[in-house]
This record gives structure tokens, C-alpha cells and sequence, in this order.
């Protein structure tokens, strides 16, 4: 039995590695080695998190996947958590979550019956901790976008603040010439974004800096 770490972040400014000493304190207080950490800031509301899938790819039949929350490994719909369980459960691995007590026996060996009766246990626990989580992730998102109305209401809304540095990188490759695919790939900008910034320089411009 291999125990992994999973630590996420949804966003780049945040710590995904916030956790890390938690995780580690906790499989030293049980005598278990974490041979292996995952790291990535990425939304847990998506599927498309490589290094998760990463760890489950690189998980072997009865090893351990640890989360300091549930909310760090799922903050997906019911569709996505039941991919997503689809995963584990075919790895045969046990989630183990520093926020959920009935999980911690999964980190130690135990007999066939004993293993079966809590995972049982422990699979209606991870599906409740999901919901909840799920539920958290949509309440914030809807009292965000009322907070966002009621400012662009008032006047008081100015949306996010603009990336200065990266937009002038933008408009010097616009006035050298490059095409929209290449300011895209170099910047990571969308291509919304960019067209917003031609705007800026007016049509003869657009016409000039567009693909053809």
C-alpha cells in the first residue's frame, strides 16, 4: 500500500501547497511514508485536472489517496463526481480525507470484511461531503453574481482589473505584425480578449493584425 498526496488550489494566486504539513503530520502520527505528492491549481468544479489523473494512473490496487478536505478532490456536479468515482473504484483506491474520521482505518491494512464494511461506510460519507461541497461552490458562485448585479446597479462595478503588462506585450506584437494565432499561443490570452485590444487601436489595425 502506496499512500499518495493530493493537494489543490483553484486558482494560480493561491497556495495549492497550503496543506502539505497537515498531510504530512498525519501519516507520521499513523507510521506511513507519503512516497508520492500531486500538486495543481485547478478548479475541483472540473474534471480536467491532469495531475489527479495523474495520481490515479500511477495508483496501485488498495493504495491511498490523500486529501486534506473532500472539497479539495471533488467540487464537481453529481455527473462529474460519479465519473470521477467511476475512476477510483475501478484503481480499487481508498480515499482518505483528514476531514473525514470514518476514512482514517482505510489508511491501514485491516481483513477482507472489516476493508469492505468501511469502504462501504466510507463511500456514503465521500458522497455527502461531496453534495455539500458541491452545494458550497454553487451558493459562492450565486452570491457572486448577485454581488456583481447589485454593483454594476449602483455604478460600483469595474470587473477584473486589467492585466497591464501582458496587454502592452499584446498591442507590441500587434504593431510588429504577428498574426492572432501566434499573440494567442505566446500570451495565453483568448482570442476575445484580443480582439477587445485591436479594438482599441481601430479597424485599420484589425484588418491588418486579423488571420487570414
Amino acid at each position: 500500500m502506496h499512500v499518495r498526496a493530493y493537494l489543490r488550489a483553484s486558482t494560480k494566486e493561491q497556495d495549492a501547497t497550503r496543506a502539505r504539513v497537515d498531510l504530512q503530520s498525519f501519516a507520521e502520527e499513523r507510521g506511513l511514508t507519503i512516497v508520492s505528492w500531486y500538486v495543481e491549481n485547478e478548479s475541483g468544479a472540473s474534471l480536467a485536472r491532469p495531475e489527479l489523473f495523474r495520481l490515479l494512473l500511477d495508483c496501485h490496487p488498495g493504495d491511498v489517496l490523500l486529501v486534506e478536505q473532500v472539497d479539495r478532490l471533488s467540487r464537481l456536479n453529481a455527473e462529474g463526481w460519479s465519473k470521477l468515482k467511476a475512476e477510483i473504484a475501478a484503481k480499487r483506491v481508498r480515499v482518505v480525507a483528514l476531514d473525514l474520521p470514518t476514512s482514517y482505518q482505510l489508511a491501514q491494512a485491516g481483513d477482507d470484511f472489516s476493508s469492505r464494511m468501511l469502504d462501504a461506510i466510507n463511500g456514503m460519507m465521500l458522497d455527502m461531503l461531496a453534495a455539500i461541497a458541491r452545494k458550497d461552490y454553487e451558493d459562492r458562485r450565486r452570491r457572486q453574481a448577485q454581488g456583481i448585479k447589485q454593483a454594476k446597479a449602483k455604478g460600483l462595478y469595474a470587473g477584473r482589473p486589467e492585466n497591464a503588462e501582458r496587454n502592452a506585450a499584446i498591442l507590441s506584437m500587434l504593431r510588429s505584425g504577428h498574426s492572432w494565432n501566434s499573440i494567442v499561443k505566446a500570451t495565453g490570452c483568448s482570442r476575445s480578449t484580443l480582439s477587445r485590444i485591436v479594438k482599441r487601436l481601430g479597424e485599420g489595425l484589425a484588418q491588418k493584425a486579423a488571420d487570414p
